[in-house]
């Protein structure tokens, strides 16, 4: 294990580090911290919750103080230009690491801004025109603030991607070919994942000059200390289940994980009349309501917390005790960002997720992703077995297979009046039998009068 002292970094550093009661630095931090502070490019793979943000975070400024300030003429704060640039997918990402690099730099003069859409611009132009060494920002306020001439990217000496697949399935590729073309060419680049997809590599080529390549624990490898379990349950039940856990299992945070921002809602106005305190985080939230939705999930009281995926990661919380997964996720590497919200920093958790029978697909992806099969819940005594109808362990197995859903699952077909099928070589028509070919059934219905021929006018007779 490598000391923070061992890795050379500025005596600032140190002492911050010193005072939050850092002293040894994670695999990932170890391996990337030398290559960046040596100025290479790099791409670095870790899973969620080791540490990430610190490895570029700490190389990154021990290179802004060492390098001087260059573009400072005079030393005045208004002569600063921005040196470093951050990108995240997510504000609440983007205030995280601004939260690092302020610790992190307390004890020196640098300065940085954080911004993101959904709030006003205006303080974030007022710290801008102060003068930052670096900028943190998504890349939608980020382009904004270009195009209104706030923000100069000239000067730009690191650029450091995080969450780079996130950016990527959220739809910013576009946006960040155009925050690309801004810096100039000779630059360090970084780009940190948890995963890295065959999409991440090829921009890895494009953007980087012979990178470094830093993995320190196999793709979608969920944390060793989350105990999984998979709890089997209908669809329209899946509710009370959830209400009846959080009421009879002992825990500290709870985050509870929606497909959709609407789904979140409903839960938490339903577990809410349970007399269970919860609020939600999503997209559709302003700002002020998903800080102060985070702010009582920190504290000592804390309500259950139901988000979308969008706190599935850049959110470094504390003895988060149980993640629920409520709905599964649409691809199986989110449900390893997902899990990957307990058990940090060593501790241990636990990820609870509901499948119905459209689940058990997605189960199995996730299954195959990370190598490892989920425990089925078969003995809950503290449930209700009218809730949470538990399968013996041979349906379990059969219900994870696919290959036929438990008793319990199976849905009934009505049964005709008569007990068996219909016949359908006959049927009544115009109160007539419709027997032999179509032809014959439309002229049978033709006869009756009460059919549905059509009136044709009748010839005149010859010589009238």
């Amino acid at each position: 294990m490598s000391k923070f002292e061992d890795l050379c970094l500025a005596g600032s550093l140190l002492r911050a580090l010193e005072e939050k009661g850092y002293e040894t630095a994670t695999p990932i931090q170890a391996d990337a911290i030398p290559h960046i502070m040596k100025g290479t490019d790099l791409v670095g793979c870790a899973q969620t919750g080791t540490g990430k943000t610190a490895a570029f975070a700490l190389p990154t400024l021990h290179r802004l103080l060492t390098a001087g300030q260059r573009n400072q003429p005079g030393g005045g704060k208004k002569h600063k230009k921005i040196r470093t640039l951050v990108l995240a997918p997510t504000r609440e990402l983007t205030a995280q690491i601004g939260g690092s690099f302020a610790a992190y730099s307390r004890f020196t003069k640098l300065r940085h801004a954080v911004v993101y859409g959904g709030v006003s611009q205006v303080p974030q132009v007022r710290k801008l025109r102060a003068g930052i060494d670096t900028l943190i920002a998504t890349p939608g306020r980020l382009l904004d603030l270009i195009n209104q001439r706030h923000i100069d990217l000239s000067h730009v000496e690191m650029l450091i991607f995080d969450e780079a697949d996130q950016m990527l399935d959220m739809g910013f590729i576009h946006d960040l070919r155009k925050i690309v073309s801004f810096c100039p060419d000779r630059r360090q680049t970084l780009m940190f994942s948890a995963t890295m997809p065959p999409e991440i590599r090829k921009l890895a080529d494009e953007w980087l000059h012979k990178p470094a390549n830093v993995q320190t624990a196999r793709v979608s490898a969920p944390a060793e200390k989350v105990e999984q379990s998979v709890y089997f349950v209908e669809r329209r039940q899946k509710v009370r289940l959830l209400e009846q856990f959080l009421q009879n299992t002992a825990g500290g945070r709870t985050l509870v994980f929606s497909r959709t921002k609407h789904g979140a809602d409903k839960i938490v106005t339903f577990l809410q009349k349970g007399k269970i305190r919860a609020a939600a985080i999503h997209g559709n939230k302003s700002q002020s309501a998903r800080e102060r939705a985070l702010e009582q999930f920190k504290s000592k009281s804390p309500p259950v917390l139901v988000a979308t995926d969008i706190a599935a990661r850049g959110l470094d919380i504390n003895d988060v005790s149980h993640v629920i997964n409520f709905d599964f996720p649409e691809v199986p590497e989110t449900y390893v960002h997902r899990i990957g919200r307990t058990a940090r920093a060593g501790a241990s958790g636990s990820a609870v997720s509901f499948c119905t029978s459209d689940d058990v697909r997605t189960l199995r992806g996730i299954e195959k992703l990370t190598r490892r099969k989920i425990d089925v819940a078969l003995d809950h005594p503290e449930l209700t077995s009218d809730i949470a109808p538990q399968p013996t362990e041979a349906q379990g197995k059969s219900f994870r297979r696919g290959s036929q859903k438990p008793d319990w699952q199976k849905s009934r077909r009505p049964k005709s009046p008569a007990g068996g099928r219909r016949k359908t070589s006959s049927r009544s028509i115009g109160g007539e039998k419709k027997s032999g070919s179509s032809r014959a059934g439309k002229k049978s219905a033709g006869a009756s009068g009460n059919g549905h021929a059509k009136h044709r006018r009748r010839r005149p007779a010859a010589g009238k």
